[in-house]
């Protein structure tokens, strides 16, 4: 069975993106085959990968429309060992005319259906919003990641986020679960981030995910080289991170 994984918060700025392109990075070095859906019109997973969404004739905004067949927009990314359904900022459009179509919260799972045999993971890069493309992915998943800052204002933030996810139960996927938590940009000599981290240990011990992302600058760097960090420096703090990480998701298949 297919693991559908939005990666969702509705703050920007906690490592969203480089969470979903490195998360794919790593998937596809344990040879699952794996797709990145780029849902934010921000297109920044999409820049993130080496593709330029300003030369793209299709892209997931044309999928969600009806405009083109879900297969032409993908884009093998054979050097990175993933596959991307891209963004660009057209998507906007999508954003607007979904909201007076019918079944407007299925649409993105209706047009991932047909994938749930030819990959095992399908990861969604969600917009820092909640708007009617985040209720698409949750609805469309079968479970949640959620990165994390160890900042003032992330168990706020937590705690809303934890809200609009039963919400999503209640109404369009009963079956959706949080799969874990995950604390990125974390720097030890901070002391706020440790408080914080620890804050988080104690309210959410059984969704947190071992592994922190560190505050790293070659994890910075990556993105505007079009590379997952695993690509850029194999060897680097993030990179080894990363692969952790996905060691712990993996090992969530067989529980």
């Amino acid at each position: 069975m297919t693991e559908v994984l939005a990666v969702v918060n509705q703050k920007g700025g906690v490592g969203k993106t480089t969470s979903c392109i490195n998360i794919c990075a790593s998937l596809a070095k344990t040879k699952r085959k794996t797709l990145l859906v780029d849902l934010d019109p921000q297109s920044n997973a999409t820049r993130g990968c080496g593709v330029d969404p300003h030369a793209l004739n299709h892209s997931i905004n044309d999928a969600l429309l009806g405009r083109n067949e879900t297969e032409q927009c993908l884009i093998p990314l054979n050097d990175l060992g993933f596959t991307i359904l891209p963004a660009t900022p057209e998507l906007t459009e999508a954003e607007v005319m979904l909201l007076s179509s019918e079944s407007k919260e299925f649409t993105l799972k209706n047009i991932l259906a047909e994938y749930e045999s030819k990959f095992d993971y399908i990861i969604i890069d969600c917009p820092p919003s909640l708007n009617i493309l985040t209720v698409n992915a949750l609805t469309a998943a079968t479970g949640v990641l959620i990165p994390v800052q160890c900042e003032f204002f992330a168990l706020q933030g937590l705690s809303e986020l934890m809200t609009t996810i039963d919400t999503i139960k209640s109404s369009s996927n009963k079956n959706l679960v949080v799969k874990g938590i995950i604390r990125t940009m974390f720097d030890p000599r901070n002391n706020l981030a440790t408080d914080v981290s620890a804050q988080l240990v104690k309210f959410f011990t059984d969704k947190l995910y071992r592994t922190m992302i560190p505050r790293n600058i070659t994890l910075a760097e990556a993105p505007s080289h079009g590379l997952p960090v695993i690509k850029y420096d194999k060897n680097s703090k993030g990179a080894l991170s990363y692969l952790s990480l996905i060691g712990e998701i993996l090992k969530q298949e067989k529980l």
